[in-house]
C-alpha cells in the first residue's frame, strides 16, 4: 500500500504565502502525494508548480462554511478548473441539511458536479462534527445521488475533524464504489492507518510528511 499516493497535501491557512504554496508543491513532487489542496486563489500557481509532475491540483469550493449561494459555488468551480484544478472539494450547505431542505442540498452538490463533469472529480465535505449520525447518512446519500466522486469528513476549520467512527459510517453508507476522504485531525501514521482501516481511501493532511516518514520509520511496510 502506497500511503503517499492517497494523501492530498494541504495548505488552507488564510495567511498562506506564495513561498509556502511553492514549498508544499515541491514537497508533493518529492513525496509523490496524490494532490496539493489549496484555496482557489492559489490554483494557478499550484498548477504551474506541479506541471508534468503527476501530482494533481485540488481546489476547495465554498470553503470553509459551505454557506455560499449555489450559483457562486458553480462559478468558483468553473474558474478553478479553468485555472488548472483536477479535483474539487466542495462544502455542503450545512444549515440547509439541518433544515431538511434536501432539494437545496442535492441541487447545491449537483450543480458543482455538473460543472466539473469530465474535467475534475468532486469531493463533498460534510463537516461531520456538526452533524448527527442521521444527518451524516443523509448527506452521504445526497452526495451519491448528485453524482459526486467522494464524501469527505471535514474542513479542518470547525469543531472537529475525522474520526474512525465517522469514516466507518460513511463507508457503510456509500458502499465500496464511492471514495471516502478523511480530513482534519489525521496527523500521524497511527491516525492514517486507523482511518484507512475504517474505510478511507483518501486522506487530507497538512502533516503529510510526518505521516509518510513515520510509516517508513516504523518499518511497517507501507
Amino acid at each position: 500500500m502506497n500511503i503517499a499516493s492517497m494523501i492530498d497535501h494541504t495548505l488552507l491557512k488564510p495567511d498562506a504565502s506564495r513561498d509556502a504554496v511553492i514549498k508544499i508543491c515541491a514537497e508533493a513532487r518529492e513525496y509523490k502525494f496524490k494532490s496539493v489542496c489549496v484555496n482557489s486563489c492559489h490554483t494557478k500557481l499550484v498548477a504551474e508548480e506541479l506541471k508534468d509532475s503527476g501530482v494533481l491540483v485540488c481546489t476547495v469550493i465554498g470553503f470553509p462554511l459551505g454557506a455560499m449561494e449555489t450559483k457562486s459555488k458553480a462559478f468558483e468551480t468553473a474558474r478553478a478548473i479553468e485555472l488548472g484544478a483536477n479535483e474539487i472539494d466542495m462544502v455542503i450547505n450545512v444549515g440547509a441539511l439541518k433544515d431538511k431542505d434536501y432539494d437545496l442540498v442535492l441541487n447545491d452538490i449537483k450543480e458543482v458536479v455538473e460543472t466539473a463533469k469530465g474535467k475534475a472529480i468532486v469531493k463533498v465535505i460534510l463537516e461531520t462534527c456538526l452533524l448527527t449520525n442521521e444527518e451524516k447518512i443523509k448527506a452521504c446519500q445526497l452526495s451519491q445521488e448528485a453524482g459526486a466522486d467522494f464524501v469527505k469528513t471535514s474542513t479542518g476549520f470547525s469543531t472537529g475533524g475525522a474520526t474512525v467512527e465517522d469514516i466507518k459510517l460513511m463507508r457503510e453508507t456509500v458502499g465500496p464504489n464511492m471514495g471516502v476522504k478523511a480530513s482534519g485531525a489525521v496527523r500521524t501514521k497511527e491516525d492514517a492507518l486507523a482511518v484507512i482501516e475504517a474505510g478511507a481511501n483518501r486522506i487530507g493532511a497538512s502533516s503529510s510528511i510526518a505521516i509518510v516518514e513515520g510509516l517508513v520509520d516504523s518499518n511497517s511496510g507501507y
